[in-house]
């Protein structure tokens, strides 16, 4: 039955992605031959409450359908009219629903780093190219230690990500162990955390640093699964334990504002201090969720 469940869910997903898919890829092709920047990011705010509503209708069967089991708590004074970061640790496709159903139209239409191979996804990876969405190439230790430029790629990916940032309301979304935990990625890197990777704090100091005191906040969030193995497709069909979300608003010290991660290790040490920091407090609150 859980099966049929999973099949019917699938079914939902791909019909409400593909009738979405329908206007956005029609006001993405206007937004190619518009030729003003202005008139192209009224465009994208039409693109932006397109993508709002595809999730909605994700969300609005999903509530009813799977009914999903998420223990919510969110900081007050949240608004869609404001600019975030928001950081949360990586277990499952799943996370990307279950942030939805806390925060969808809570903070502005989201936007995610994804690995530069998604592009390719059918259907939704144009989908996330027109709304703008950063692809991060993904670059082993050997290929940056022989050509150091490739890490400015990505960096340049997450500069004009914060540069339209500055024009409308974002909430820019960041797994920043830069992968889904495993028990295997776990003991390879070492992982001084019980139930988390090691955070990379290069995007984070880089969006901290671009958006500035345009920045309301960094929104921390914490996703604890029942389950120690979640995936998609248990969910898909109902088969998904409780999941707790818990969410707490950080005020950026001044210190942040003031230095280049890339360029004063002074500063890079220091941040990385923070958020390891961040990381153990994150740690400790999944133990007591066990």
């Amino acid at each position: 039955m859980s099966t049929l469940k999973g099949l019917v869910s699938m079914l939902l997903l791909v019909l409400s992605t593909l009738f979405w898919a329908i206007p956005l890829y029609a006001l993405t092709l206007l937004k190619l031959v518009t030729p003003t920047r202005r008139l192209r990011l009224r465009l994208l705010g039409g693109l932006n409450g397109i993508a709002l509503a595809w999730i909605g209708t994700n969300l609005w069967w999903m509530r009813r359908w799977l009914k999903p089991r998420l223990d919510i708590h969110l900081p007050d004074g949240l608004s869609p009219q404001q600019w975030w970061l928001v950081i949360v640790n990586h277990r499952s496709w799943t996370d990307i629903f279950m942030l939805q159903l806390a925060l969808h139209r809570k903070i502005p239409m989201p936007r995610f780093f994804l690995k530069r191979e998604l592009i390719w996804v059918p259907v939704i990876g144009l989908a996330w190219w027109a709304l703008e969405f950063p692809f991060m190439r993904r670059y082993k230790r050997e290929q940056l230690a022989r050509d150091p430029q490739l890490a400015r790629r990505d960096r340049e990916a997450t500069q004009r990500l914060c540069q339209r940032a500055q024009q409308m309301p974002m909430a820019i979304y960041n797994f920043v162990e830069g992968t889904r935990f495993t028990p295997t990625k776990q003991t390879a890197q070492n992982s001084p955390y019980r139930h988390l990777l090691r955070p990379k704090a290069g995007g984070t100091a880089q969006v901290v640093s671009l958006l500035g005191r345009r920045l309301n906040g960094i929104l921390d969030v914490t996703l604890a699964y029942a389950r120690d193995c979640p995936n998609f497709w248990d969910f898909l069909c109902g088969r998904e334990g409780p999941v707790s979300l818990h969410a707490s608003c950080l005020e950026l010290p001044d210190w942040m504002h003031d230095g280049n991660y890339h360029q004063d290790p002074q500063y890079k040490e220091r941040f990385q201090t923070w958020l390891n920091a961040l990381w153990q407090d994150k740690d400790q609150r999944l133990e007591s969720l066990r």
